[in-house]
C-alpha cells in the first residue's frame, strides 16, 4: 500500500519514528531546538539512568555535519548524550557517544561505534543496561 505520508516526510523524522518504535522501554521527548541552538534533537528518560540527549543524523558520504553549536554540545558534554546515525540507503543504524564527534567530522566509516543495526543493543546502551537484560 502506497503511503503518502511517508514518502514526503524528511529522513531525520523517519529516523525518529524508528528510534522511537524500536526503543520502547525509552521515554521519548523529540525537541525542537529553534530556540536554542546546539541541543540535540531527543530528550530520553529511563528509570535506571535518569536523563540524556540524542543527535539524529542521516549519513551523506564519509563525513557528518553539525553545526558550530552542535558541535560545542558534544564536545563539552560528552557523558550520557549519544549521536544516532542512519546510512538511507542501506538502512544501516548506528550508535555513537558524544565524544565520537571529531571522528564523525572527519570520517565516521573510521569511527567506532557503540551500536550497529540491532535496536534491542542500542536501547541497552543508551539505558547503560547490562548486555544480557
Amino acid at each position: 500500500m502506497y503511503d503518502k505520508c511517508q514518502c514526503t516526510m524528511n529522513p531525520e523524522t523517519k529516523l525518529w519514528k524508528k528510534v522511537k518504535k524500536n526503543t520502547p522501554k525509552i521515554h521519548w521527548s523529540r525537541i525542537e531546538s529553534w530556540s536554542s541552538f546546539g541541543i540535540p534533537d531527543l530528550l530520553g528518560y529511563h528509570d535506571s539512568c535518569g536523563f540524556f540527549m540524542c543527535e539524529l543524523k542521516i549519513l551523506h558520504g564519509s563525513k557528518l555535519t553539525f553545526s558550530p553549536h552542535q558541535k560545542m554540545f558534544h564536545l563539552t558534554r560528552s557523558k550520557r548524550n549519544f549521536i544516532i546515525a542512519e546510512e538511507p540507503r542501506t538502512s544501516s543504524i548506528k550508535l555513537y557517544g558524544s565524544s565520537a564527534i571529531q571522528g564523525l567530522l572527519t570520517d565516521h566509516r573510521e569511527t567506532p561505534c557503540l551500536a550497529l543495526d540491532d535496536w534491542s543493543h542500542i536501547e541497552r546502551v543508551l539505558i547503560n543496561a547490562p548486555l544480557d537484560a
